[in-house]
């Protein structure tokens, strides 16, 4: 299965281990799926997880960090989206969809309500880390 991943559950998933979105990361590791993603998004995760509060408050290191973006690039596919696309309310989301659409996603998995209210986009489902783990 190939599946884009949006920066909030790859940032979760990296604080909570253990939950929901930690088995997204585990099922990465794995190779259990293949992680679809743009330098756009690798860009986005390093700039939310590199935010001096943000470590601070949730005790990331930069290790932690270069290892989300080597398992991304080991079990992924970087893909370079030639379309652009204005569909959701937040633009900063369009990056998601622009990546799922050129690299042929199976699936986007996303907890952000203007991700989900536009399911299915183009023929490809948008879906909780929940729903996903079950897909897989």
């Amino acid at each position: 299965m190939r599946a884009v991943i949006d920066t909030g559950v790859l940032v979760s998933a990296l604080i909570r281990r253990h939950g929901t979105t930690g088995e997204v990361l585990r099922a990465l590791r794995d190779g259990r799926f293949t992680a679809v993603y743009s330098a756009e998004m690798l860009v986005e995760v390093i700039d939310v997880l590199s935010r001096s509060s943000f470590r601070t408050k949730y005790h990331v290191e930069p290790e932690d960090i270069t290892a989300l973006i080597n398992l991304l690039r080991l079990r992924g596919e970087a893909v370079t989206p030639h379309r652009k696309i204005a569909a959701c309310r937040d633009p900063k989301d369009d990056q998601f969809l622009e990546a799922a659409v050129a690299g042929k996603a199976d699936c986007l998995v996303s907890g952000d309500a203007d991700l989900l209210a536009l399911t299915p986009f183009e023929n490809i489902p948008i879906v909780r880390p929940a729903e996903f783990l079950a897909r897989l």
